[in-house]
């Protein structure tokens, strides 16, 4: 790998790429919407356009052999047209450019929401099939481009897609911030028992399993065509690392409960709500959201140990640490 391509670059995922790959003397450039000055500070080149465009994405991909495609639209609300056409259709460009350009490798970031159904999930592995019936379209989107990206992979393009689950670390713009805005507003409820145990992934070690697939199918190659689940590798209780985060910043704990089924009515009703009076703001609540708040989702990471040599760089510990310090700073 000598010249890497980020797509989402300077999102939360995506501007950690860069910094490994730029700390590894790789010539980066990256693909997004605006000129990202952080993303220029550290010495990578900004192409803005939209991944909607194929003729931008193919003259983008030109004299790259690597492609980290990253972007993607986010969240578990919105209208299904735009998901997939940013999830979809750009990832059809992106490979489309990279089948045309030269590109050698290609490397996507995918979600285990693809295989998540509504049911525990304990220690599950890369041979789960994908949901027949997901209840969101980031995760029905994501299903098809995930497809669309392991069935590209060919002698001349080699492609993996990486799994992380729910991403965390300084500079977080997702889950981190939503989560302290509800529980400063004492609007947040266990949903369930709450002993629910989830997968979580730091995002230097998110970065870290990109970069180690890149270098595998670069090699030994055993990676071409194969998804991988990425995580810190030891589950949590969901509840628990929440209130635990909470009272290291002084926000009162989580205590108050209601039912799996109550939510998820809740869910079912506010969706209808939302829906019929074409109410541009999120829910409050989801029924996907209220079935990753009360489930089990953890998986194995041993395929990724096996084939991309992967282990956390950074401990969950030490990752708490460096996203306390973080919040204590803004």
């Amino acid at each position: 790998m000598q010249k890497a391509l980020v797509t989402g670059g300077g999102g939360f995922v995506g501007l950690a790429i860069v910094r490994k790959l730029v700390s590894m003397g790789i010539a980066t450039s990256v693909v997004g919407r605006h000129q990202y000055p952080e993303v220029e500070r550290l010495g990578a080149r900004c192409l803005v356009g939209d991944i909607r465009n194929r003729e931008f994405m193919a003259q983008s991909v030109v004299g790259h052999d690597t492609v980290f495609h990253v972007a993607a639209k986010a969240g578990i609300w919105g209208d299904r047209e735009t998901y997939f056409s940013i999830n979809v259709t750009g990832t059809e460009n992106v490979i489309a450019a990279s089948r045309e350009n030269g590109v050698r490798y290609l490397v996507h970031t995918s979600t285990p929401s693809v295989v998540f159904d509504g049911r525990d999930i304990q220690g599950g592995d890369e041979t789960l099939p994908y949901s027949e019936s997901p209840l969101c379209h980031y995760a029905e989107s994501k299903i098809q481009a995930e497809r669309l990206v392991l069935a590209a992979n060919s002698e001349k393009l080699s492609t993996a897609s990486i799994r992380p689950h729910l991403v965390w670390g300084p500079g977080d713009t997702q889950i981190i911030p939503r989560l302290l805005e509800r529980g400063r507003e004492g609007s947040l409820k266990i949903i369930g028992r709450g002993e629910n145990l989830v997968d979580i992934s730091y995002i230097d070690n998110v970065a870290h399993a990109h970069v180690l697939a890149a270098n595998n199918l670069a090699t030994s190659g055993q990676a071409a065509g194969e998804a991988f689940f990425i995580s810190q590798g030891e589950p949590v209780v969901l509840w628990d690392w929440i209130n635990a985060l909470f009272a290291d910043i002084g926000i009162h704990p989580v205590t108050r409960k209601v039912s799996f089924r109550a939510a998820y009515r809740a869910g079912w009703i506010l969706e209808r709500i939302h829906t019929i009076l074409r109410l541009r703001n999120e829910p409050k609540m989801t029924r996907f959201l209220a079935e990753q708040l009360a489930k089990s989702h953890w998986f194995s990471i041993n395929k990724a140990k096996s084939i991309l040599s992967y282990s956390p760089l950074v401990s969950t510990q030490e990752g708490m640490e460096n996203l306390l310090g973080w919040l204590r700073q803004k």
